[in-house]
């Protein structure tokens, strides 16, 4: 069973999330909470595998709560829950090492589907935005900032060539499934490649990754 943790100030929210998520067979709702702080408390007590946290909280928010949750031993798999399909905080809380986010209209189905998908170690950010929101939240960094691009370099200079090309995939929203068939490679070659990548470079999840090689000007 897939133990989660739903995390929003709104009730009827909450409710629903975990009527979508009752319906799943290998997944099980072990809590709820309000805010940040009763999800890092609860994190503690339940040790779900799988946190689904709103970014907008009183409180302590959603990206404060990222951050204290992805540093526990045994961190769970967070997902942020959003209003907006471009909200401003997101790219903070991926940073944070959250593992992606979704929309809160995101259908039953694909909501299932997410919490399978960051289970297996995977990221999950909303179908429809994917490659919007990093176009948008890690641009290459302008002129001025030369110094975050060598630093970015010297981080990347770990990987094999074949490495690269599968980050530069995943850094312009591919799927295992897509950057497999662009590069030649089976689904499962491509997964531990990026298994790989994520060792060397000490990241948490693909998303910090993705936004490493915008920050290097490779994509």
């Amino acid at each position: 069973m897939i133990r989660t943790l739903l995390i929003d100030d709104e009730t009827l929210v909450r409710s629903g999330l975990r009527m979508i998520l009752d319906a799943a067979p290998d997944i099980e709702v072990v809590g709820e909470g309000e805010d940040g702080e009763e999800a890092v408390r609860l994190a503690d007590e339940l040790s779900p595998d799988v946190i689904l946290l709103d970014i907008r909280m009183p409180g302590t928010d959603g990206i404060t709560a990222a951050s204290r949750l992805t540093a526990l031993p045994d961190a769970p798999r967070v997902v942020l829950l959003t209003t907006f399909d471009l909200d401003e905080y997101v790219h903070a809380a991926l940073r944070a090492g959250a593992v992606g986010f979704l929309l809160k209209d995101t259908p039953p189905r694909d909501l299932i589907s997410a919490v399978r998908t960051v289970h297996e170690g995977n990221a999950m950010l909303a179908p429809s935005i994917t490659k919007r929101m990093l176009e948008r939240f890690a641009e290459p960094a302008p002129a001025g900032s030369a110094e975050g691009r060598k630093w970015a370099e010297q981080r990347l200079s770990v990987l094999s060539e074949r490495e690269r090309s599968v980050l530069v995939a995943i850094a312009q929203g591919s799927s295992n499934a897509e950057a497999g068939r662009d590069l030649g490679m089976r689904e499962a070659t491509v997964k531990a490649h990026v298994s790989r990548i994520l060792s060397k470079l000490d990241m948490s999840n693909r998303v910090q990754a993705a936004i490493l090689a915008h920050d290097a000007h490779w994509v």
